[in-house]
């Protein structure tokens, strides 16, 4: 176990206190020991005190109606939690647990009240923290909406690397002490969409799996995975095609009246397979050459210019290796 005094002054509340007043605001505090699996506060429970975690992991979750529950955070040694109680003076709103055995310090309001007047740069530290902790639930709500669940659990993995990593000569070590089901709940899906998930970066050589820890191979393939919270981009109505692998278009003309009834309801084409004339196809398609209604760049065998014809809106996903490929044949 590292140096309490040590672990005290890496949290938010001492970070502007000197030697001094750490140790006066320290013999202030006393200490709590709980065991693994162990509650320290149920959600909707006065608070009164904030808690600083000196050895081992905690746990803030919340649960539904029906049973179910959302891990929302693993707390770490040098970590503070519970302090929201200073400034709204409610229920709490989640439940903490132990992960591990673990010590904590707690401090009283009461005995931190008066600091907070007498000394404005240790209440700026306080609501840094406060501002730290109110970015991170937006980044995952952020994530929750925009990103896959692979992408969700390469992000939650480098975070954990990060607090809890140990860097060795075979890999980062990372022991997070979480079970499957209570990772699904930080990642916020089922385990088996997070187990298939893990087994797919381990296949990949991106990872280990071990019982309560993973050991990272590839930082930076998790990192690029991580990053790719947009899912599949479409395309936008009259904008540029993007690389997104091969895929064939169809460029339809709109007339002088504006664009068929089919090419309003489609605005994104996602096309596979061979293309085929139909008896619905406009006139010029069911055509064995390209007309003169076809696009410029379109009746030169070859694309002049990766920008559309203002006349012809509607792209489908395509790269343009597929794209000259489809430009350069007569058969449709």
């Amino acid at each position: 176990m590292e140096d309490a005094e040590g672990v005290l002054r890496r949290a938010p509340l001492f970070d502007a206190l000197d030697d001094e007043d750490a140790k006066a605001l320290r013999r202030q505090m006393t200490e709590v020991k709980l065991s693994r699996g162990e509650h320290l506060f149920m959600e909707g429970d006065a608070g009164d005190r904030l808690y600083v975690v000196l050895d081992g992991k905690m746990k803030l979750t919340r649960a539904a109606a029906d049973g179910r529950e959302n891990l929302l955070s693993v707390i770490g040694p040098g970590e503070m939690f519970g302090e929201l109680s200073l400034f709204d003076p409610r229920p709490r709103t989640s439940t903490a647990s132990a992960v591990t055995d673990a010590v904590l310090a707690s401090l009283r309001d009461e005995a931190l009240l008066p600091l907070l007047r007498d000394r404005p740069e240790v209440s700026m530290h306080m609501l840094r923290a406060l501002a730290k902790r109110l970015r991170r639930a937006n980044d995952v709500t952020a994530d929750l909406v925009f990103t896959d669940v692979p992408g969700r659990v390469a992000k939650n993995l480098l975070d954990l690397a990060e607090r809890f990593g140990r860097q060795e000569p075979d890999g980062l070590h990372v022991h997070h002490d979480l079970t499957q089901e209570e990772l699904a709940q930080l990642v916020g899906a089922s385990r088996e969409t997070v187990n298939k998930a893990l087994a797919d970066f381990a296949a990949r050589g991106w990872l280990q799996i071990s019982a309560r820890s993973v050991l990272i191979l590839d930082a930076e393939r998790l990192r690029r995975r991580a990053r790719l919270f947009r899912g599949e981009a479409l395309l936008v109505r009259g904008g540029t095609p993007p690389r997104c692998g091969a895929r064939r278009i169809i460029t339809r003309p709109e007339g002088p009246k504006g664009p068929s009834r089919t090419a309003r309801s489609r605005k994104v084409s996602r096309i596979r397979g061979p293309l085929r004339a139909t008896r619905r196809s406009p006139p010029h398609f069911r055509s064995a050459r390209l007309t003169s209604l076809s696009p410029p760049q379109f009746r030169s065998g070859r694309l002049t210019s990766a920008q559309p014809s203002p006349r012809y809106s509607s792209w489908a996903r395509m790269d343009h290796s597929a794209a000259l490929s489809t430009a350069g044949s007569t058969s449709l």
